[in-house]
């Protein structure tokens, strides 16, 4: 078997990087609180992932303002930085490094009780370009106990491989609904249902490999070959609880399914701690299981052993448990300006994944017991807001 450069991205850990960023920044924001606009506002944030070999680095900058009273306009400017040595870089290819550069612009406008969104995002890197439209809208019914929140997305994307001016495109549809209930003074919850619909030639990864047995003792590689559609949906159910000592808790439960027969659930509980006037606490903890799609093996019996073949390990059946805890500190309020105040803000998540039927090919062993693969993972973010 003869090694080749390529790029292998391991779909989960990017996954998990950047929805820490979105969840620490709200880069991509889709209205939960109608009837309000968001406040003016910039951000600079450092983040890092590392963990299975990936090392994933970079800066993100939003900055938001409110154009009279109707009308706020935001822009962001994403960097990550990717070093990859990964599972499967070693086992079928050679390490690399690139750099993904993500632009976003968008605007959200008020009228009466009805907020309406609208952003674009740009994401380049030298084989993968997206391109994306969302569009929201909110409205406070019943006094502002209840907001009911519809949302659309298109995305555009052309996939290629290093040294091949062949691309694919796919194409994007995300449908979103969502309903917040104000249900006592102390208690808020969310339900969320959401549906997205891929088609295209290249779902997979182009670089990704599946193996398959060639003896009792010896397997090869061929590539993946995955379905050109691809739909799934997801429920959730979120809620924040008020503490009398102006603490808080929070939970969700996510429930999610798929035409390629992966079934999934995901629950998170965390708990935010106020302390006097500037200090802000936060703890967390969740956890992942899936089972893996119809279609995937960690080890054919033969090649082309059947008309869809994956042995991505995130198509495998894996749990995740992430432990996070953040910090932010709120300064400067009147004293600096035209500035009206800002905070620092540091968190950091652990993240281990255990995986139930990918082996290690790179421990060596008789082909199909080779041991489970399992890694840990540290996301960071430090970020300052300012206001103004």
């Amino acid at each position: 078997m003869v090694l080749k450069a390529a790029k292998v991205v391991d779909v989960a850990v990017t996954r998990t990087a950047r929805h820490c960023l979105a969840v620490g920044l709200l880069l991509l924001n889709t209205v939960c609180q109608a009837a309000i606009l968001p406040e003016d506002r910039a951000d600079a944030m450092y983040h890092s992932y590392d963990g299975g070999g990936i090392e994933i680095t970079g800066p993100s900058i939003l900055v938001r303002k409110q154009i009279g009273d109707s009308f706020s306009v935001y822009g962001t400017h994403y960097v990550d930085t990717i070093s990859s040595a990964s599972i499967d870089v070693i086992a079928t290819a050679s390490p690399y490094a690139e750099e993904r550069t993500e632009n976003s612009i968008g605007v959200d406008y008020l009228r009466d009780k009805v907020t309406m969104s609208l952003a674009y995002t740009n994401s380049e890197e030298n084989d993968f370009h997206a391109k994306s439209l969302h569009l929201g809208v909110s409205q406070e019914i019943f006094g502002g106990m209840t907001t009911v929140s519809l949302g659309y997305s298109r995305g555009w994307d052309d996939v290629g491989t290093l040294g091949n001016p062949e691309t694919f495109d796919t194409d994007r549809h995300n449908y979103r609904l969502g309903l917040s209930q104000v249900l006592t003074k102390d208690l808020i919850m969310e339900i969320g249902l959401e549906t997205i619909t891929d088609e295209g030639e290249r779902l997979n990864n182009p670089y990704r490999q599946v193996r398959y047995l060639t003896s009792a003792t010896t397997f090869d590689f061929q590539d993946e070959v995955y379905p050109n559609t691809r739909t799934s949906n997801a429920v959730s159910l979120r809620a924040k609880y008020f503490l009398p000592y102006r603490a808080a808790l929070h939970g969700e439960y996510r429930w999610f399914d798929d035409t390629w027969g992966i079934t999934a659930q995901n629950f998170e509980i965390g708990y935010t701690q106020p302390l006097k006037d500037n200090w802000t606490f936060d703890v967390k903890v969740r956890s992942y299981k899936q089972n893996e799609a119809d279609f995937y093996s960690d080890l054919f019996p033969f090649q082309d052993a059947q008309n869809f073949l994956a042995r991505d390990k995130e198509m495998s059946s894996f749990s995740t448990l992430t432990v996070g805890a953040g910090v932010s500190y709120e300064f400067g309020k009147g004293n600096l300006g035209f500035i009206d105040k800002g905070s620092l803000n540091f968190s950091i998540n652990h993240i281990e994944f255990e995986y139930d039927n990918f082996r290690d090919v790179t421990a060596g062993g008789t082909p199909g017991s080779e041991p489970l693969y399992r890694f840990d993972a540290d996301v960071v973010q430090f970020f300052i807001s300012l206001w103004y």
